[in-house]
C-alpha cells in the first residue's frame, strides 16, 4: 500500500451525513488541492449535527457539505475509493466492477448508534473524527513530513 495520495479519492459511508463527511472535510483541510477528495453514501442525508459540531473543535469546516449517493458520481473518476461502513464497502465492490478503481475498506464505527447524554454522543463523535484522523495520516502522510 503506497503511502501518498492518489490524484482522486471518493470516501463512502451508508448516509453521507457523518463519516464519509468528517474523512472528505479532514483530507480537504490535510491535503488542500493536492487531490481531488469528496464523498458519497448509499444514501444521503444532511450532515449529522454532532459531527459538524466535533468538526467545529478542530476548525474544519462541513457546514457547506451536501450529500450524495453513489448514482450521483462516476466511479471511473477516482482513483482510490475509501469504505467506511460494510454496507458502503459491499456497494463500492459492486459499483467499481470492471474499473480500475482501487478500494480500500477502513471499518469505522458509526458514532450515531450510542445513546446517551449529549456529552456522551459528543465524546463518540470525537473518537470517530480521532480513529479517520489517525487513518488518514497514516494512510497519506502527515502534510509536511518528509516522505519515505
Amino acid at each position: 500500500m503506497s503511502n501518498s495520495l492518489p490524484g482522486s479519492v471518493l470516501f463512502a459511508c451508508s448516509q453521507n451525513s457523518v463519516r464519509s463527511p468528517m474523512a472528505e472535510a479532514m483530507a480537504k483541510r490535510l491535503y488542500g488541492h493536492t487531490s481531488y477528495i469528496d464523498s458519497v453514501g448509499v444514501r444521503a442525508t444532511d450532515v449529522d449535527a454532532f459531527a459538524v459540531s466535533v468538526l467545529d473543535e478542530i476548525d474544519v469546516d462541513v457546514h457547506r457539505h451536501h450529500a450524495k449517493t453513489f448514482a450521483d458520481i462516476d466511479p471511473a473518476s477516482f482513483d482510490l475509493i475509501v469504505s467506511l461502513s460494510p454496507e458502503a464497502h459491499h456497494q463500492a465492490l459492486e459499483f467499481t466492477r470492471g474499473t480500475a478503481v482501487e478500494v480500500e475498506y477502513w471499518p469505522v464505527p458509526d458514532p450515531s448508534a450510542v445513546e446517551g447524554s449529549r456529552e456522551a454522543r459528543l465524546d463518540a463523535y470525537r473518537r470517530t473524527r480521532d480513529l479517520i484522523l489517525a487513518r488518514l495520516k497514516a494512510r497519506f502522510g502527515t502534510p509536511g513530513a518528509p516522505v519515505d
